[in-house]
């Protein structure tokens, strides 16, 4: 009897095309949404889960409580451009000719900038992110991805815009690095103004939750590129008001106060009320799509990746934050300028609340979203797949480098740079000297 019972389930099965569960489970691969958040000049050390004890940041410090904090990730290079075009391409900036960002004085103008009386000249470099790269947007958006960009774009200006780079949606993406104001009017070509005085975070987060909410039935890229933290130094008055409020009482001594790296003063203590309330409004943005995500039923399905583009702004512009225990800062070859925050979560993957030391750089994030999506590219990598990685498996040891053939804005001068193991190793181009440092004993590169 039970064996007529099972033997008309199964003819059932094959005249209906029903398949046991299981197997439409492993047939099926559903392709996980990727947001990547990406927050300009933010430092090592200017979020609540990596230490800050002045700047407030609840909502990233959940997402770290979730997913898995990276130590030691690095950006490709100290400043924006080249590091966002790594992002883009799986590519080192020098094997592209971007190594700086984009609008920096080229040879032939150098006269007229601050490198004009520097013993060398800048190298040359490449203005815009090439159309010939295949770019993640693009990848994604052939395997049947919906591709949104919003913020700080700053890799060309036009016809090298996000749109023209896989994107199916750009919300304030051009050619400038800083924003024109951080409030409405934005007196951006590729942003609309909202009512007066709307502040420019929540308004990407706004329109990020917009393009979430119309593509939740199919796969999506969300690529949330903010201009916060980036200059010109402006917070919303309440957030200001209640940083000044927080350190009111506590005098600080200016040689406690201040440093020396190089000819610049550096900052040594995080202290600044505007500059912490810009790290602050930016995180409430971040929770507002995170929540969103949620709502939406699409947390469990959603890769999150949080990181910076280059280090934090202490050496000059105004010196807003300090990257302490790492030296110097953007601009810099030192772990100041290069070393960021990381966090990836990846649910039903990664083990929450976790930390990895690995050395990990920011060419690496193409490969591992190309690896996540099965979606294959013929296009040259130098970075590495993290899949293995973030499911548990210790990557074997590799170098890392960083080519800043340039004078940056905040003091750093041009060189090269190669991480191995512990090891660190800067060549400066002025005089040819080099300095080797062992990060695990020495992360403030103290002792060459």
């Amino acid at each position: 009897m039970v064996r007529g019972v099972l033997g008309l389930l199964v003819l059932w099965m094959v005249l209906t095309g029903c398949r046991p569960k299981e197997t439409v489970n492993e047939s099926v691969a559903v392709k996980p949404n990727f947001l990547f958040i990406l927050v300009d000049d933010m430092g090592w050390k200017d979020l609540g889960c990596y230490g800050s004890s002045f700047y407030e940041t609840p909502a990233i410090d959940q997402l770290a409580s979730e997913g898995m904090q990276f130590m030691e990730a690095y950006a490709a290079c100290p400043v924006c451009s080249p590091t966002r075009a790594s992002i883009m391409t799986g590519k080192y900036p020098a094997r592209m000719n971007t190594t700086d960002w984009f609008g920096a004085p080229q040879p032939e103008n150098a006269h007229k900038h601050h490198t004009g009386k520097k013993p060398l000249l800048p190298a040359s470099y490449e203005e815009q992110m090439a159309l010939e790269e295949t770019t993640l947007a693009e990848a994604l958006k052939e395997s049947g991805y919906k591709t949104f960009f919003a913020g700080k774009w700053h890799l060309g200006g036009k016809g090298y815009y996000p749109e023209d780079q896989g994107f199916d949606l750009n919300s304030g993406g051009f050619e400038k690095g800083s924003p024109p104001s951080y409030f409405s009017p934005f007196k951006n070509p590729k942003l609309s103004d909202g009512p007066d005085g709307e502040h420019l975070p929540a308004r990407l987060a706004k329109e990020t939750i917009q393009f979430i909410e119309q593509h939740k039935e199919q796969p999506f890229l969300a690529y949330l590129s903010f201009y916060s933290v980036h200059t010109p130094l402006r917070s919303r008055e309440d957030l200001t008001t209640k940083y000044d409020q927080k350190k009111a009482g506590h005098e600080i001594a200016e040689d406690a106060l201040w440093g020396q790296e190089g000819e610049r003063k550096v900052r040594l203590i995080q202290e600044h009320s505007v500059y912490a309330g810009m790290v602050e409004a930016m995180d409430q943005a971040v929770g507002d799509v995170l929540s969103k995500l949620k709502d939406l039923g699409l947390g469990e399905n959603t890769v999150v990746v949080f990181t910076s583009d280059n280090g934090g702004l202490s050496t000059s512009e105004g010196h807003p934050t300090s990257n302490l225990p790492l030296r110097a800062g953007k601009g810099w070859l030192y772990e100041g300028g290069i070393r960021e925050p990381l966090i990836i979560k990846w649910p039903g993957v990664i083990t929450v609340n976790s930390r990895s030391n690995v050395p990990i750089t920011s060419t690496d994030y193409f490969p591992t979203f190309l690896e996540m999506a099965a979606v294959d590219t013929q296009q040259l990598i130098d970075g590495i797949s993290l899949v293995k990685l973030l499911k548990g498996e210790e990557p074997e040891t590799r170098p890392i480098f960083w080519h800043y053939p340039h004078y940056g804005n905040q003091g750093g001068s041009p060189g090269s740079a190669v991480r191995y193991g512990d090891y660190k190793l800067i060549r400066f181009y002025e005089d040819n000297t080099e300095e080797l440092y062992n990060l695990k004993e020495d992360i403030g590169e103290k002792h060459n």
